[in-house]
């Protein structure tokens, strides 16, 4: 889905706001290179971006790529996206519930909109950023010798300290959602 040039204005509206407002994210970045950048990108990373917003994510720049100049944003709401909560990790997790099935899983409703999901490097880079997740917890992009265990890992902030944790991949709660990045 392309999206509207009305849906388009607002979501920069939108964006240019949050980053005026959260100079701390991304110094040395101008809103000039992020528009020039955002413009530039496929249609479907600004679909990503607004669903990223739609579903309470806050999308914010957060680094660029001394490489290659990609931009990346990061889902900055306060707590766990409110609109993505109450997952499965993923379709085995989800599969292996014999009652009580929530909505969906993380992994495919992440590949839905287009966008990856943290990883616990990622999760501390947001972390150093601010404090996340101090009521909530995001599932993170798990890996396979955890998942192959039937695992999976989601972080928060307690204690004035960023936690990992691990869960069974087929728990889900109304305060669990995920966090996901856009690299554009």
């Amino acid at each position: 889905m392309n999206l509207s040039s009305d849906q388009s204005d607002a979501l920069f509206a939108t964006l240019a706001a949050r980053f005026e407002a959260n100079p701390q994210r991304h110094p040395g970045i101008s809103w000039a290179d992020v528009t020039a950048q955002l413009n530039a990108a496929a249609p479907a990373k600004l679909t990503a971006l607004h669903q990223l917003e739609a579903t309470g994510g806050e999308p914010d720049v957060v680094k660029v790529d001394a490489a290659n100049g990609e931009l990346t944003f990061m889902d900055c709401s306060p707590e766990s996206p409110a609109g993505r909560t109450a997952l499965c990790y993923d379709q085995a997790g989800w599969a292996s519930r014999k009652a009580h099935q929530p909505a969906g899983n993380v992994i495919d409703t992440a590949a839905a909109m287009g966008v990856e999901l943290l990883t616990e490097a990622d999760y501390h880079h947001l972390q150093s950023l601010g404090a996340f997740d101090q009521k909530t917890s995001s599932w993170l992009a798990t890996p396979a010798d955890v998942r192959e265990r039937g695992g999976a890992l989601f972080g928060d902030r307690r204690y004035g300290r960023v936690f990992i944790y691990h869960n069974g991949a087929q728990s889900y709660y109304s305060a669990r959602g995920f966090r996901a990045l856009l690299r554009v």
